[in-house]
């Protein structure tokens, strides 16, 4: 399918900074995501965080789980629920490949960013990721120390 989605164009609102250091990125995917009276408004102004937010599944659909999006500075009556489940708007062939990754063991569906595309709609990038262990971590953070001392290394040599 045409739709995986490999780089972000567009204005990013929210970025899920943790989801590479705690999970393995297999796939990423884009959808939309439906969004109720001011809260275009308040992800505009770049207010959101999706730090703690998840993909589930209710029925046979997709819904973003826990993300934040604050009420709307300039509205005046509380009109939505800053934490409520956000149905997610994807092909069912998408669906059905996220679902049935998410019943594999340790997968699940984490939200990478939340972004307007250049048409100004809002989408959100999902991955496929698998959690890493604690020893997994260390492991990674050596590695990289690693490299850093290996190329301090080599540039003070040569």
């Amino acid at each position: 399918m045409g739709r995986t989605k490999t780089t972000i164009r567009g204005n990013i609102v929210a970025k899920n900074r943790k989801a590479r250091r705690n999970y393995v990125i297999h796939e990423k995917f884009e959808a939309g995501i439906i969004l109720r009276g001011t809260e275009v408004k308040s992800l505009r102004e770049g207010r959101a965080s999706i730090g703690e937010a998840f993909a589930g599944e209710k029925g046979s659909e997709l819904f973003l789980q826990n993300a934040y999006i604050p009420e709307y500075s300039a509205s005046g009556a509380a009109s939505y629920e800053p934490r409520a489940p956000r149905k997610l708007l994807m092909h069912r062939s998408e669906i059905g490949k996220l679902l049935g990754a998410i019943n594999r063991k340790g997968m699940t569906i984490v939200p990478l960013s939340v972004y307007f595309n250049k048409r100004g709609i809002a989408k959100v990038e999902l991955a496929i990721a698998e959690g890493k262990q604690q020893r997994d971590k260390r492991q990674i953070a050596k590695q990289r120390d690693w490299d850093r001392q290996k190329a301090r290394l080599l540039r003070n040599k040569g």
